[in-house]
């Protein structure tokens, strides 16, 4: 009999080592507490061949509440795991509880929201701290202005070379970069004029005046040296165009003025920014052909007030609030029939002054192509929509 009973035991024992998954959770699990009601007969008989399990898994207790662990961290099975996890990167270990325990109610998800904001431009990646308000103050970040001040330049200087030859080349590069200083200088001029403006309006509010990063004495300073080193490209000119070109100082100065004398301040942009029309051209013949440069400059003019009413369209309810005058508040709910004239003159004049220079055939298919962009820019955009109003102007 003992020799059986040895037997079954060691059987029970290598049985228990291969035990079943529910054995195991049921060891896992904690003992039920032990009362006398659970056992009115007293403590059941133990069967004869009942092996209690392993000590490990069966003698160890479990207290309850299970003990605090720090907040930045989880301790289960052996393993350390973050107090929470981000679902948009799987590396993030960043907490959105506050310390003591709670939900933080000012944190913000961790993926980007839609309105984030624009990339820096090539002068917050390229230039030296101390030299970006002054890109800025130029506008060195928005070429487009300088593009608009120096196509009616090109457009001259182009028309007054002679057939069959290309424009001159280094007219062009002069007048490159006298395209870049003097719209720097008129945009130091309207910010310094406008600066008590500027900080009521949303767009303009970020500008160096407005914002105090600069002075107005800096202004000034920078103003002088932009016109110092226009002079220099000026008197690369001829003497006829040395006049031309100093007189057109007169413009860039008072321009800022007009916004709050006239409903057109566009038409007296239009007059400063195609003195280039005028100017190209007697750089190459020292003198002026009425026939050619007058269309020439109007068509210049008009064109101005189409793409500069579409961009006064974004300030037009701060220009309200502020009191200053714009085309795009004289034209109201007519811009689109106005801007849509002032197309159809561009039109026409470049093609006057095209037929007055005797320009060949080729002009006017580029000229067609022109009218065509235009025509879509005006039917297209949409007026009270300042993001779309920006995108069509650039």
């Amino acid at each position: 009999m003992a020799l059986l009973r040895a037997a079954a035991a060691a059987d029970l024992l290598r049985r228990h080592r291969r035990a079943p998954l529910p054995l195991l959770l049921s060891a896992l699990s904690p003992p039920p507490p032990t009362t006398p009601e659970s056992c009115p007969d007293g403590p059941s008989p133990v069967a004869p061949y009942f092996v209690p399990p392993p000590p490990p898994l069966c003698r160890r207790r479990r207290s309850w509440p299970p003990p605090r662990v720090s907040s930045s961290s989880y301790v289960g099975r052996g393993i350390l795991l973050p107090a929470t996890f981000s679902i948009y990167s799987p590396l993030s270990t960043s907490s959105s509880a506050s310390p003591d325990g709670s939900p933080d109610e000012d944190s913000s998800p961790p993926h980007p929201s839609p309105a984030a904001a624009p990339p820096s431009s090539w002068v917050d990646r390229w230039l030296p701290q101390a030299a970006r308000p002054y890109a800025m103050l130029a506008r060195l970040d928005k070429p487009i202005g300088t593009w608009l001040l120096a196509w009616p330049c090109f457009w001259s200087i182009s028309m007054a070379a002679m057939p069959g030859e290309l424009p001159d080349m280094r007219m062009l590069a002069l007048f490159g970069c006298g395209a870049v200083l003097l719209r720097g200088a008129g945009c130091t001029v309207n910010d310094l004029l406008d600066r008590d403006i500027d900080n009521k309006v949303e767009r303009t509010k970020s500008r160096p005046f407005a914002s105090g990063i600069l002075t107005p004495t800096q202004g000034v300073g920078f103003l002088a040296l932009q016109l110092l080193l226009g002079l220099g490209i000026l008197l690369q000119l001829n003497n006829y165009s040395r006049i031309l070109g100093a007189s057109s100082l007169l413009l860039v100065f008072s321009y800022p003025l007009m916004k709050r004398f006239t409903f057109w301040p566009q038409a007296y942009l239009g007059l400063t920014f195609n003195w280039g029309a005028l100017l190209g051209w007697a750089a190459i013949k020292e003198s002026l052909d009425p026939a050619i440069i007058l269309p020439l400059y109007t068509a210049g003019i008009c064109w101005t007030l189409v793409y500069d009413t579409i961009y006064a369209h974004q300030d037009k309810e701060d220009d309200l609030k502020v009191g200053v005058k714009s085309t795009a508040l004289r034209f109201g709910d007519l811009t689109k029939h106005w801007i849509s004239g002032f197309g159809a003159a561009c039109i026409g004049s470049l093609a006057l002054s095209g037929y007055s220079a005797d320009l060949a055939w080729p002009y006017y298919p580029f000229l067609a192509a022109a009218s065509a962009q235009l025509a879509w820019q005006i039917s297209t955009v949409d007026l009270s929509d300042r993001l779309d109003c920006n995108r069509k102007y650039t």
